[in-house]
C-alpha cells in the first residue's frame, strides 16, 4: 500500500493528494469525483500525512497503514455511522492492541471512512517504494583532520585556446545629422 503524498487537512473533510509545493504551503486535489483543488497554507492549516499517523496502543503506537493492511483482509466492515459498540468490536478485530481509552468513536469513524475512499484507488494496491539502502546510496567520505589542516597544492593553469585574441571592438561615433 503505497499512501505517500495522501494527507488529511484539518477543518476539510475527505482525503487530499499533495501534488505540489509553494512558498506559503501545499497545493492538494480531493480524491473524490469533483477533483478540487486547495491551497493549504503552512502557517495555518494542519496536514497529517497518512503514511505516518498511528493509533495510541497499549504497548506502542500502532500505524495507520498495518490498520489498513487488517482491514483488507477483515470480514464485513461497518458502515461509518454505525454506534460506537459496534465500531469497537471491530476495531478490536484489526486493531487488537488499540488503547480503547484513548481512541474515540469518532477516531475509528475517520479511519473507516478513509478507509472506504481508499480502498477502490490503485495506489492502494500498489507496493510502498522502499527507501534506498546503503549499498545503493554513494557513501560520503568526510575529509580526515589532516586534509582539512594542509591546503591542496594545486596550482591555477592558464586555459588555452586555439582561437586568435580578440580586441575589444571601439565604439563608432554617431552620426550627424545634415546641417549640424
Amino acid at each position: 500500500m503505497n499512501l505517500l503524498g495522501i494527507v488529511a487537512v484539518s477543518g476539510k473533510p475527505g482525503l487530499w493528494k499533495a501534488l505540489a509545493q509553494n512558498k506559503t504551503g501545499y497545493i492538494l486535489e480531493s480524491l473524490d469525483a469533483n477533483k478540487t483543488k486547495l491551497v493549504a497554507n503552512i502557517s495555518t492549516a494542519k496536514i497529517a500525512a497518512l503514511n505516518e499517523i498511528t493509533l495510541f496502543g497499549l504497548d506502542e503506537d500502532i500505524k495507520l497503514v498495518e490498520v489498513f493492511e487488517r482491514m483488507k483482509s477483515a470480514s464485513g466492515i461497518p458502515d461509518a455511522k454505525s454506534d460506537g459498540k459496534k465500531l469497537r468490536e471491530f476495531f478490536r478485530e484489526v486493531a487488537p492492541d488499540h488503547d480503547e481509552e484513548k481512541v474515540y468513536a469518532s477516531d475509528m469513524k475517520k479511519v473507516i471512512l478513509w478507509y472506504q475512499v481508499l480502498k477502490d484507488l490503485p495506489l492502494f494496491n500498489e507496493e510502498e517504494q522502499a527507501a534506498p539502502t546503503a549499498e545503493e546510496t554513494p557513501a560520503i567520505v568526510e575529509p580526515s583532520v589532516e586534509q582539512i589542516a594542509k591546503p591542496a597544492k594545486t596550482a591555477a593553469k592558464p586555459v588555452e585556446t586555439n582561437a586568435a585574441p580578440t580586441k575589444p571592438k571601439a565604439k563608432k561615433p554617431a552620426a550627424k545629422k545634415a546641417g549640424e
